[in-house]
């Protein structure tokens, strides 16, 4: 590719060592496609006859096809993916695929690729999110009535339903969405006909190569055009976002199903046993969603410090984008196919999460208020409950049964209506307020997310 101002061969080790095609090979589809709209522009512009565009097209159309039929093997003493469809062109058409690269570097071609191609993961990935929304919420709607308790600190606080705290994840996930889309659109600018860093002499129309290639403009400066990468930074970022939520939803899970809590129970085929213990069920796959973020926030800080002190424009070390934003995609995309179908048959454990609100005392702050709507101060109020929640665990019961002569020794003003006022399904569902936790607001909330979720199919209908 460089002859003529070197006069010996590569070492063969180094030629491996600088090799990236093992692993940019997955963008040949990216590849090609640019490589086609980069000679339309050619013919377009009269840089290059119209009947020698053809003959290139055609190629690399066959190159495609044979690609994607598995027809076609990749060549490994090929450098990179560039150099692989150049050289495989020029094979089947002769001289005229060497002119293709007319008016562009491979410096131009990289930033094209990588963009087109998380372009076009980053929709498989958003699609993915939705499926693990739509398994959340149709779980949420399942358990909108079942009581269960919430925790702060991990310790028992109040009383919830359950598809309550289900579409608090839910809730993470439509967050996680708006990222990589934010992060898709600063992307979305055709960096070709950067060339190597100053642009060219030849007449080229960039806008035509970005309007083809779906791009809503191009980048504005050709040196920033090929050496930044912070657009793959910006979608490593919101993937990490997505694998911490990721990940706190399989710790919860993982708690929930444990013998403690034994408030959910996960199928069969999301979970491992042991080779020695036979009574074990354990909950791998969500321990594996767990133990991979630390991977994606890896790749992400490699990144940032492989970028942090290169002068401009391109250098050699921006070839280490691939790996670390190809790992992530590969990791996220394995953890939400595995997580969707993991909460869809997850069963939940009604009984056991109401026995857990009871014994919490979660209903402590109700009677508290009961009080207080009474007219005694709410630290006056605070201090007897806190009395009474103390005998209860002393004898062993809890507020729903505590009797009342007990509860009058404290205060003349309870009263047979203050186990209605302290139950748990009146402390739930008294929980309204907008956001709120009672089944009427997770339904509410239900409804909210379902419409979103409309609307995101709607959008791509449209596109």
């Amino acid at each position: 590719m460089w002859a003529g101002r070197f006069q010996k061969a590569l070492d063969q080790k180094a030629d491996d060592f600088n090799s990236s095609l093992r692993f940019d090979c997955r963008m040949y589809a990216q590849d090609i496609k640019g490589s086609m709209a980069h000679a339309a522009m050619l013919a377009r512009q009269g840089i290059l006859p119209q009947a020698e565009v053809d003959r290139i097209i055609d190629g690399l159309e066959g190159i495609l096809h044979d690609l994607n039929e598995g027809k076609l093997a990749f060549d490994t003493g090929a450098e990179d993916i560039h150099m692989f469809v150049e050289a495989e062109l020029t094979k089947r058409i002769g001289d005229a695929g060497k002119r293709l690269h007319t008016a562009r570097s491979r410096n131009d071609q990289v930033a094209l690729d990588i963009r087109l191609y998380l372009r076009d993961e980053a929709k498989k990935i958003v699609a993915l999110i939705k499926e693990t929304v739509k398994a959340v919420v149709d779980k949420a709607e399942e358990s909108a009535d079942i009581i269960a308790p919430a925790y702060t600190h991990l310790q028992r606080a109040q009383p919830i339903s359950f598809g309550h705290q289900l579409m608090a994840y839910a809730m993470m996930l439509l967050r996680d969405i708006d990222r990589i889309q934010d992060g898709v659109k600063r992307m979305n600018f055709s960096p070709l006909g950067s060339c190597a860093l100053a642009g060219t002499t030849y007449n080229t129309d960039r806008a035509f190569v970005a309007q083809r290639l779906g791009f809503d403009g191009v980048t504005a400066n050709s040196i920033d055009g090929v050496s930044d990468r912070d657009f793959c930074l910006e979608l490593m970022s919101a993937f990490s976002i997505l694998m911490m939520h990721l990940s706190r939803f399989a710790e919860e899970i993982i708690l929930w199903s444990s013998w403690e809590f034994k408030f959910v129970e996960l199928d069969d085929s999301y979970t491992t046993g042991s080779s020695i213990m036979p009574q074990k069920k354990n909950p791998d796959m969500a321990e594996l969603i767990r133990g991979k973020t630390g991977r994606v926030y890896g790749n992400l800080m490699a990144l940032l410090t492989t970028l942090k002190g290169l002068p401009l424009a391109y250098n050699k070390d921006m070839q280490e984008d691939k790996e670390a934003i190809f790992d992530s995609l590969d990791t996220v995309t394995m953890c939400l196919e595995v997580l969707a179908p993991m909460v869809a048959t997850m069963k939940i454990n009604g009984e056991n999460t109401y026995r857990a609100a009871q014994k919490g005392f979660i209903n402590a702050t109700d009677l508290a208020d009961y009080l207080t709507k009474k007219g005694m101060p709410f630290r006056a109020a605070y201090k007897i409950v806190g009395q009474i929640v103390a005998e209860c665990i002393a004898k062993d019961c809890v507020l729903d049964t505590y009797p009342l002569d007990e509860y009058k020794k404290h205060s003349e003003l309870f009263t047979e209506d203050l186990y209605d006022e302290i139950s748990l399904k009146t402390c739930v569902e008294k929980r309204n307020s907008e956001g709120g936790a009672s089944p009427k607001s997770v339904r509410e909330q239900i409804a909210l997310v379902k419409k979103r979720l409309e609307a995101e199919e709607l959008k791509e209908e449209l596109q």
